[in-house]
């Protein structure tokens, strides 16, 4: 199945000129185009591409603030910044842009960002149905409460994997179960060891002792596999230095 593309691009002509490099691409598909942010947000809920094309400024507007809305409702969305504005790069950082790419584009470096993708095998992420309200921690039971309208899921806390964002929901992870709440990664993330619990990114905290491998995923960012799940994690660069410290 080829990769689903969107570009956010109020140029036209830049428009023209990524689509004619993307579609050179066989495993590539532009599912959506967009000259303003707000349209942007509907179509990326309707078309979920994986990759995002998105300029910093759109006729006055924050690129920036649109890629925090994308990252918080699919956090593995790749979003490479494709902008005149080179002194915004640090910003892009904060919202873990997979990459940017400054204008007047040149083929070869837009072909390599297409290429990194392409070589990145990604396990989809399965849907949830129900949607949880509170998380509580029971002292002295090491268990986490999810507490829906009509149901009561007791997680032993040793036994969480991963717990992420996922579309504007938190869905906590285990070998063989998930939980979906609507409750914050901070609210969570304050009931777990920080000993064994990692906030790898702001949308994820990952359970270390569960860490397969870390591997290189964007300019920035690191990609985790766990031992037990077949669901992986982002990382930034700056939690990477952390871990390589600890067991180093």
């Amino acid at each position: 199945m080829a990769i689903s593309v969107m570009l956010v691009e109020d140029e036209e002509g830049i428009r023209k000129l990524l689509s004619k490099i993307i579609e050179k691409k066989q495993n590539f598909e532009i599912v959506a185009e967009s000259n303003n942010l707000a349209d942007a947000i509907t179509l990326f809920m309707k078309k979920k591409p994986e990759v995002v094309f998105l300029d910093i400024e759109i006729k006055g507007e924050s690129g920036l603030e649109c890629a925090k809305v994308i990252a918080d409702l699919e956090p593995k969305t790749k979003i490479i910044f494709a902008t005149a504005h080179s002194e915004y790069m640090s910003d892009a950082f904060e919202v873990y842009a997979f990459d940017y790419i400054v204008k007047p584009f040149n083929v070869d470096r837009v072909n390599h960002t297409l290429e990194r993708i392409e070589s990145l095998s990604e396990e989809k992420i399965p849907d949830h149905s129900h949607l949880d309200k509170i998380v509580k921690y029971e002292k002295g039971l090491e268990k986490l409460l999810v507490k829906g309208k009509e149901s009561m899921s007791f997680v032993d806390i040793k036994d969480i994997i991963l717990v992420q964002r996922e579309n504007g929901s938190t869905v906590i992870y285990t070998k063989n179960d998930s939980f979906t709440t609507s409750a914050s990664l901070s609210d969570i993330e304050a009931k777990l060891d920080k000993d064994q619990f990692l906030r790898s990114h702001k949308s994820y905290i990952i359970n270390i002792s569960q860490i397969k491998k870390i591997e290189p995923y964007g300019r920035w960012t690191y990609v985790v596999t766990f031992k037990d799940i077949n669901i992986d994690a982002l990382m930034i660069s700056e939690k990477y230095e952390e871990i390589k410290k600890r067991f180093l």
